[in-house]
């Protein structure tokens, strides 16, 4: 059985077609893509879709439909996140969808991203049992969940989604450090302590960036950042290797995702002020998310 499931996120839009045989966690990616569309581009502000950034995305839509056509995909699911939860104008995005997909995109809750977040950032990890954190910094939004594996389930203890993103705070803010640590350490004051049974699991573009800087990490390999370990030095000294440079030079850094490097300075605080509110030493990146919790469960279906 293949699946291909699209996250359409507030600055990127992701595919994963994946196959298995219908059993728990046997999933293999055959293909994943990410694109930088920016959608949710100036929606703090409008609340509005812009129409160049409908553009992109519809674009960027249309050819992942040709790829899953290709594949010869099964069933397909689509979810829209933080911009497409706060602003208006995405029923060209939700027709772009249906025309070349064939399924309606569905806009899914901050909970419900924060679960499926929980599933696939846990996907292809070696966990205990015990409860584990995981943030995902996304564009627009950054959701925190705390759960456990227990016996092949994903239990959720708690989980909360805040309207803090690279993008959002990047348009509020631009790179004033101060002022957006002073934001989200403020949003995140509702966020329970660590479960002492370990260090949290980061994912989305934000961590994954971060990461592949430090590992100068060209080209990237999603295999060799997912599960990868970064202590809260680590972390801090490639935030402030970027921040100390321009955007066009933080672009031709070594192992930079160039459409990420006007952003990656908000993403990178909001890491270490969640790491701070945590007392934590390290984080473990995952390369997986949304797409992978949802593929998932798709394939719980057949």
């Amino acid at each position: 059985m293949r699946v291909a499931t699209i996250d359409i996120g507030t600055n990127t839009v992701l595919l994963l077609v994946a196959e298995g045989d219908g059993g728990r966690g046997d999933l293999r990616a055959v293909v994943e893509r990410a694109t930088i569309t920016r959608l949710g581009e100036g929606v703090d502000r409008t609340h509005r879709l812009a129409p160049a950034a409908i553009a992109r995305t519809v674009e960027c839509i249309a050819d992942y439909g040709r790829s899953v056509r290709d594949l010869g995909v099964e069933l397909a699911a689509v979810v829209g996140t933080s911009a497409m939860r706060d602003a208006s104008g995405g029923e060209e995005i939700r027709a772009a969808v249906r025309a070349h997909l064939g399924v309606d995109a569905r806009v899914i809750s901050g909970e419900e991203e924060a679960r499926l977040t929980f599933r696939g950032a846990l996907s292809g990890l070696t966990t205990s049992d015990a409860e584990l954190a995981v943030f995902d910094i996304g564009g627009g939004s950054t959701e925190v969940v705390l759960g456990r594996r227990e016996q092949g389930r994903h239990v959720i203890s708690w989980a909360h989604s805040f309207d803090v993103g690279s993008v959002r705070l990047t348009e509020r803010h631009g790179e004033d450090r101060a002022a957006i640590q002073r934001a989200v350490r403020e949003v995140f004051a509702s966020v329970p302590p660590l479960p002492a049974s370990g260090g949290p699991v980061g994912i989305a573009g934000t961590m994954t960036t971060l990461a592949a800087v430090s590992m100068q990490l060209v080209p990237y390999d999603g295999a060799r950042v997912h599960g990868h370990v970064m202590t809260r030095p680590e972390l801090g000294a490639v935030l402030d290797r970027m921040a100390a440079l321009d955007v066009e030079s933080r672009r031709r850094m070594p192992g930079m995702e160039p459409k990420r490097a006007d952003v990656i300075v908000a993403g990178g605080v909001i890491a270490m002020s969640l790491l701070d509110r945590w007392g934590a030493a390290s984080v473990r990146i995952s390369d997986r998310g949304v797409r992978w919790g949802l593929a998932e469960e798709l394939a719980d279906l057949t």
